[in-house]
């Protein structure tokens, strides 16, 4: 029996393994350029082969007009807008005051439950 032996030093193996990485990060760059440059006309041409139907233009729209909108109800709308937003900021004097609290007596933090407590 005959064995292949093959002698291969660790710097073509390293040169293999970067070329191999270099590789498949450039390909997978490469790979998602073209999916945001091209994948979305691509979703909206299927979208529109799925649905059959044509995009209406914002032109094609038409607005249904509102008989009982009046211009009393906006400014109804406007006014309670603007006081809502006027009201959500507190206002609240500068004036800071500091008073020392005694803490009463926590077994959170007391030192005799450590871990290391041996009875």
């Amino acid at each position: 029996m005959t064995y292949l032996i093959l002698n291969t030093d660790t710097i073509s193996e390293g040169y293999v393994i970067l070329f191999t990485g270099l590789f498949i990060v450039f390909s997978a760059l490469v790979t998602l350029a073209l999916v945001f440059n091209y994948g979305l006309p691509v979703m909206l041409y299927v979208y529109k082969i799925i649905t059959k139907g044509k995009d209406k233009k914002v032109s094609e729209i038409k607005i249904k007009k509102d008989s009982n909108f009046t211009g009393e109800i906006s400014a109804v709308i406007g006014a309670a807008v603007h006081m809502y937003t006027s009201e959500q900021h507190d206002h609240e004097s500068a004036i800071l005051t500091i008073k020392q609290v005694k803490k009463t007596y926590s077994p959170w933090s007391s030192k005799i439950y450590g871990i290391q407590n041996r009875l």
